[in-house]
């Protein structure tokens, strides 16, 4: 259903690689789904399995959303890391005892290495842990979320948006691949650029990018029309992070997000509509970035801005009209700790 692109690189550079001065993506993952029928001997079944997360990457960040969105959280505990690591894994340092409280693990890569022993690759989250046996289903972020609309329609809440909806899987297909290429990914080929012309050509694609968003935008209050989908769930993780971290830390600095009118009113938008601002955390995600990037950052120390009051202020977006949750409502229960 989605190729979108690849594992998580956030597990530092390792799950990435550079092809002579550009970053370019590992496309590896584990595919395995979690799946209605059980076709991979992984059936959908409430509270067999933990979505382990860190709130400072914006991949596992999107599950964190759509878990939200759809009411998922009574089927699916969750799991959070801590916004640092060690190269070797992802750790539960913010637990007691620095210990998952359900898997009993202290890191994440004891979950990898109970599937695969000898798993050669990054210890990247989001990751779906089967409870039973303590291992890892799946890191496969893309397809978990569109799963997470599908196959768990059963344990969705009453009144959950429809966020994948038919009519428009195809057109969001070319939206959500332009998005990843040259936004989502974009930021982290200009960060992670070898050469200063590979660095030119990414900057070059990735503003290019936001310039066809902020047009897209203008006339319509979400990527896809009047209603929240998938779409907009994948282009918020990296617009709340551009000011915080990729402006300054990649480089990305042509214009803040707060100086492109149209982008930064639909992402204000965004962030004030339950599901969205409540499972962001500024300070863990600028601890993973200027902590975990010692490349980019050899002293390690994390910057005290930007304010981020800007994005409790009024958005106007309401002027173009639409119900962000379409026919459903939104999500009323608290954010998970």
């Amino acid at each position: 259903m989605d190729k979108e692109g690849g594992v998580s690189s956030d597990f530092s550079t390792k799950g990435s690689y550079v092809t002579g001065d550009e970053f370019t993506r590992d496309t590896n993952y584990i595919e395995t789904r979690i799946t209605r029928d059980g076709a991979d001997g992984y059936p959908v079944e409430a509270g067999r399995y933990r979505l382990v997360v860190s709130r400072a990457c914006p991949w596992a960040h999107r599950s964190t959303i759509v878990r939200r969105l759809l009411g998922l959280e009574d089927a699916i505990s969750l799991g959070v890391c801590g916004p640092t690591h060690d190269a070797r894994s992802w750790t539960f340092d913010l637990d007691e005892g620095g210990v998952d409280p359900v898997l009993g693990i202290e890191r994440l890569q004891e979950a990898y290495f109970k599937r695969m022993p000898n798993y050669p690759r990054g210890i990247t989250v989001p990751a779906m842990v089967d409870v039973l046996s303590g291992a890892v289903v799946t890191n496969n972020f893309p397809q978990i979320t569109l799963d997470f609309s599908t196959e768990w329609k059963e344990f969705h809440r009453e009144g959950a948006p429809e966020l994948f909806p038919e009519e428009l899987r195809e057109e969001m297909a070319v939206v959500n691949k332009r998005i990843f290429t040259e936004v989502n990914n974009g930021v982290y080929r200009c960060g992670f650029a070898g050469t200063q012309d590979a660095y030119d050509a990414a900057y070059e694609r990735l503003f290019t990018a936001m310039d066809w968003l902020e047009e897209r935008l203008a006339g319509q209050r979400f990527l896809m029309g009047d209603t929240i989908t998938e779409a907009d769930v994948r282009l918020f993780t990296t617009l709340v992070r551009f000011d915080a971290v990729y402006h300054g830390h990649f480089k990305c600095n042509r214009s803040k997000l707060s100086e492109m009118p149209v982008l930064w009113a639909y992402a204000r938008d965004l962030f004030q509509t339950p599901g969205f601002g409540d499972t962001v955390n500024f300070e863990q995600i600028k601890a993973h970035y200027y902590v975990v990037h010692e490349d980019l950052n050899p002293t390690q120390i994390i910057p005290q801005g930007p304010d981020t009051a800007g994005w409790s202020t009024a958005h106007g977006r309401g002027a173009l009209g639409g119900r962000p949750f379409g026919k459903g409502t939104a999500p009323s229960r608290p954010v998970d700790a």
